[in-house]
């Protein structure tokens, strides 16, 4: 398996000081938005996303976490146990406007899941979602990301990995690898 760096450390963290320059210049003073991390990988992206806003604007966004493991269409295809993880979103979503996390967006499908997983904590006025990486050309759905790290021309055969520090790696970086 070949593996290429995508984001670095220090790349990254530019990227992720841009993402929330975006969101603080959309959102103000986000009065009327919370900040949605989607299980696995959007959970640590929304944590950093959350701090990095509150040290460029003095800002506190509310944040949850979201997993959608029983609203994906495929959960009862393996042959593999599912074990979910903690979905935590101490909050209504009820006419709010909501900044749906995750690390990479490839065919569209945990989206959409996410989106039904949502309902369960009222309605959103808006859905925007941010990525640090988009798999542009793999869409099984018609999901556009709002804000986008880096978009990456991938094969089918190839895939993202992320490695970050709070998993306990030497440093945070992004990974294509190609099986």
């Amino acid at each position: 398996m070949a593996k290429v760096s995508i984001l670095h450390s220090q790349l990254l963290d530019i990227t992720i000081s841009r993402l929330s320059q975006q969101l603080i210049e959309n959102h103000g003073d986000f009065s009327n938005t919370v900040i949605i991390g989607l299980q696995q990988g959007g959970i640590i992206l929304s944590d950093r996303i959350r701090q990095r806003i509150f040290e460029l604007s003095n800002t506190t966004v509310p944040v949850g976490q979201l997993d959608i493991t029983f609203h994906r269409d495929d959960f009862r295809r393996g042959d593999n146990i599912l074990t979910p993880s903690k979905t935590d979103i101490p909050f209504l979503i009820e006419d709010m406007n909501v900044i749906l996390i995750d690390d990479v967006v490839f065919t569209g499908r945990s989206i959409r899941s996410a989106l039904d997983a949502m309902m369960a904590f009222g309605r959103p006025s808006k859905v925007e979602l941010l990525c640090l990486v988009d798999r542009k050309y793999s869409r099984d759905l018609p999901i556009e990301p709002t804000y986008v790290g880096k978009v990456v021309n991938s094969i089918q055969s190839q895939y993202i990995t992320a490695e970050w520090k709070e998993e306990g790696h030497d440093e945070d970086t992004l990974w294509l690898i190609n099986k």
